[in-house]
């Protein structure tokens, strides 16, 4: 189960990077556009670092959400303001700004690991030539709850292995030289790879170096610009038609063309698997993309195959289907029909999350919404904090994370929950407890603690499933309960004695339905799911309020 990562130091701590200290200053820029939610993890994984001698420069890219107030609420910060001209003109406008002999360029959704910047810069003092130094990084694909390590182990020919691939991956894993950038800067032409062409241009001319240490995280989610496979694989390939009048050496022309190969290769991978696994339409530039990049035919069957397979409507199999010939059809999302449900296999069992979203999310979100001014202060979120900084934003003072086991790195609290006495009484404003409960099975012990631990007007927000299906995953093997809203009252009065609690219940026989069948958030219409009818509750909530 994949856990958000955030840093355990508050903002009062900064002041340690303004005591005189002799090693160089590092100047870490924070380009920012519309990811207002996560500058403050951002922000946070740098005032965790050893490395004492740091100043933060957060430039806006010309955001439309938070990002201003939630930089504002950050002492030690400064900030810069542009209108929105794309991430190659805010790094060059942070680099303008800032003061340090030494740069790191951290993008806002995701963060330094510890000891990042002490490692980096070590090398740099070590080594008067090197133009920049890079480190191995984590990939936390938000999606699908993975975190996967990305290291590559290259000595030497940095040049020519980055003509191959990029083997740095991931922008905030370098630490750069002052002086580099009175050579170059980021092409404000390239709205990707931007950071690739930079390491291909110093490379050619300098001495770099390259470790297996891991420096940093990379967030992948929804709005990344590396989702667009179309678009990463046509300025890929620019930035390496660049380089084709500078190569001096034969093996440095060999090391383009396979480069270029290796890069259509891999990316016409990650567009079929997108296609075939129907995460992603069949457009008409993908399409030709495709064919224009993958020469071998045996592949371009196989696209094809899975294009009808996944894409076209099926009306053949639909039809052996419902004849009971066969068990294969699934409708596409967006076209079921009542006669669908004639069958005993659901038609995703991943609650819908590969269909659109899953359904009690819905409900999950407007309850923390309409609860958002609970979310304040100091902020305790069970598995993640995703819902804190979303829903509380700049009134999160201080934002913990409260893991089971030390899987997460950046967990700020590791134990059970129904039985805590390292977590002090009276600590937390909030408590967001959502989809938990049913997991732990001394339940009681688990509100029995979430009451000691919050503050006088302290509020729990919770919400628990009542009809749903079993994860198929390892939380299935702790899927202890489900609650009504009645049990919730009961229990509502004995944890929170003398307390104000609002139990709400979400559902109706459509929904409950719809959810047990793995259809999707968008396949279900909003008077649908608003519709409520107490004999089929899907999701139920509490607000409580400690007296």
């Amino acid at each position: 189960m994949l856990q958000s990562i955030e840093p355990t130091l508050d903002d009062k701590q900064l002041n340690k990077q303004q005591q005189p200290v002799d090693l160089p200053l590092v100047s870490v820029i924070v380009p920012c556009y519309n990811h207002g939610k996560y500058l403050r993890y951002a922000i946070n994984s740098i005032w965790q670092q050893q490395y004492p001698n740091i100043e933060i420069i957060v430039v806006d890219d010309g955001s439309i959400d938070n990002t201003r107030v939630v930089a504002a609420n950050l002492d030690g910060v400064t900030y810069v303001y542009q209108e929105n001209q794309g991430l190659s003109a805010a790094r060059n406008l942070g680099v303008k700004h800032a003061k340090g002999e030494f740069f790191v360029f951290l993008d806002a959704d995701d963060w330094l690991l510890p000891k990042a910047i002490e490692i980096n810069a070590t090398y740099l003092l070590k080594d008067k030539q090197l133009a920049f130094v890079s480190g191995a990084h984590v990939k936390v694909y938000v999606g699908a709850g993975l975190i996967k390590e990305e290291k590559w182990d290259i000595h030497a020919n940095h040049f020519e292995q980055l003509l191959q691939g990029n083997y740095i991956g991931m922008h905030a894993a370098v630490m750069y030289r002052r002086w580099v950038f009175q050579e170059v800067e980021f092409d404000v032409g390239l709205r990707s790879c931007e950071d690739y062409d930079l390491y291909l241009k110093i490379a050619r001319k300098h001495p770099v170096k390259h470790h297996v240490q891991k420096i940093a995280a990379y967030r992948l989610h929804d709005t990344n610009m590396s989702g667009n496979i179309p678009r990463m694989l046509a300025s890929v390939l620019l930035v390496l038609d660049r380089q084709q009048d500078q190569l001096v050496l034969v093996s440095e022309r060999h090391a383009l063309v396979k480069g270029k190969q290796i890069w259509k290769e891999y990316y016409c991978r990650e567009l079929y698997k997108k296609i075939a696994n129907g995460k992603e339409p069949l457009s008409f530039n993908a399409f030709l993309q495709f064919f224009r990049y993958k020469p071998s035919l045996f592949f371009k069957l196989k696209m094809i195959k899975s294009i009808i397979k996944k894409n076209a409507p099926n009306f053949g199999l639909k039809w052996l289907h419902r004849m009971g010939l066969t068990k294969k059809y699934t409708p596409k999302v967006g076209s079921v029909t009542p006669r669908d449900f004639d069958r005993l296999t659901p038609f995703s069992r991943d609650f819908g999350y590969d269909r659109g979203g899953a359904i009690d999310r819905y409900y999950i979100e407007n309850f923390l919404q309409g609860e958002a001014t609970c979310i304040k202060g100091r902020v305790l979120e069970i598995g993640d904090n995703e819902y804190t900084m979303k829903f509380g934003g700049g009134k999160v003072s201080k934002s913990d994370i409260f893991h089971v086991n030390d899987e997460n790195p950046q967990a700020t609290l590791i134990g059970d929950i129904s039985n805590a006495p390292q977590i002090p009484d009276n600590t937390f404003d909030c408590i967001i407890l959502t989809q938990t409960l049913h997991l732990i099975y001394d339940f009681k012990g688990a509100l029995a603690t979430c009451h000691r631990i919050l503050k006088p007007g302290g509020a729990l927000l919770l919400t628990v499933p009542y009809i749903t299906s079993i994860a198929k995953d390892e939380w299935g093997a702790t899927w202890y309960w489900s609650f009504t809203d009645k049990v919730l009252r009961l229990l509502m009065a004995e944890t929170f004695p003398g307390g104000k609690a609002e139990v709400g219940s979400f559902g109706n026989v459509l929904v409950a339905s719809a959810f047990l069948y793995g259809m999707g958030r968008t396949e279900i219409s909003q008077k649908e799911l608003d519709h409520y009818d107490p004999q089929y509750q899907v999701i139920n909530t509490v607000k409580a309020i400690k007296l």
